[in-house]
């Protein structure tokens, strides 16, 4: 039987994938990001799991304004690295689980009435590469491991509740639960925190909001998906609505937090934090 054994929310800014192209992890701005992550890989090393399902927004690089669908979930086997209009980074293939996306297809669609996009040729680029990078360091031409990319639509009102995530999340924990096989599933929810990249309010954060849907995020997330895109995006920014993509990770990990996080340097609140079933 499936199982998922843990569950992560993290940020996914794009300056963190060439900071670590270019190995500079260590410099002081950085430092404080990157050393928050290492319990979290040990934490994972010793979870040992087999597949990431990883939450995430494609920026316009995959899909286009007008052909955006509100969940699209990876079915293959493999997948590329986008181009982002800068070229490709120089990042292994990602290694896909087939016959579990399959499964997950059918039971979103079947048994809980999920309309998903299927796509069987998926690019990946930041917002699903930086948390893999973050929490999965790839090593040599391979990633530890393999990883389904789920796309949710934070870009192009109207887009999906935070209840509906939340929905999402909590059949995709069922999904999980009923594959026949043996595997270990971590689920990630990325995106925000704070910022707004845009406007009168450009490189507004907030960090008492990031604060507080990391409480709730806890203590309350059944609350917490009742909070609208409005009240998101008039506290936290306008693009801090990618914050409901985190709701989809906690509807389907329970458990207790095991690690939390928050470092905000530049335009963008980055936090972290985990669950443990």
């Amino acid at each position: 039987m499936g199982r998922i054994v843990g569950g992560i929310g993290l940020s996914h800014v794009p300056s963190v994938g060439p900071v670590v192209d270019r190995k500079r992890t260590q410099e002081p701005a950085w430092k404080p990001l990157f050393d928050a992550y290492i319990p979290v890989r040990e934490w994972l090393e010793r979870l040992k799991p087999d597949a990431a399902i990883v939450v995430y927004n494609d920026h316009a690089a995959d899909f286009s304004f007008d052909k955006y669908p509100t969940f699209a979930l990876g079915v293959s086997d493999k997948y590329p690295i986008g181009d982002e209009g800068f070229g490709t980074r120089a990042l292994p293939e990602v290694k896909g689980d087939l016959d579990l996306s399959i499964h997950l297809a059918e039971v979103l669609i079947y048994e809980h009435e999920f309309d998903l996009t299927l796509c069987q040729e998926m690019a990946v680029e930041h917002g699903f590469l930086v948390p893999m990078n973050l929490c999965f360091p790839h090593r040599e031409e391979r990633w530890p491991v393999r990883a389904i990319p789920l796309q949710v639509n934070v870009v192009q009102h109207p887009l999906p509740t935070a209840r509906r995530c939340y929905r999402l999340g909590q059949a995709l924990r069922a999904a999980v639960e009923a594959y026949p096989a043996d595997v270990r599933v971590v689920v990630m929810g990325t995106g925000g925190m704070s910022h707004q990249l845009q406007g009168r309010r450009f490189g507004f954060m907030n960090e008492s909001f990031d604060q507080w849907f990391m409480d709730q995020l806890e203590s309350a997330p059944e609350q917490l998906a009742s909070t609208t895109h409005q009240r998101i995006m008039e506290e936290a920014g306008a693009e801090a609505v990618e914050l409901i993509m985190w709701l989809t990770m906690r509807g389907a990990a329970r458990g207790k937090c095991v690690h939390r996080h928050y470092y905000a340097p530049m335009t963008t609140g980055m936090g972290l934090v985990t669950f443990e079933d």
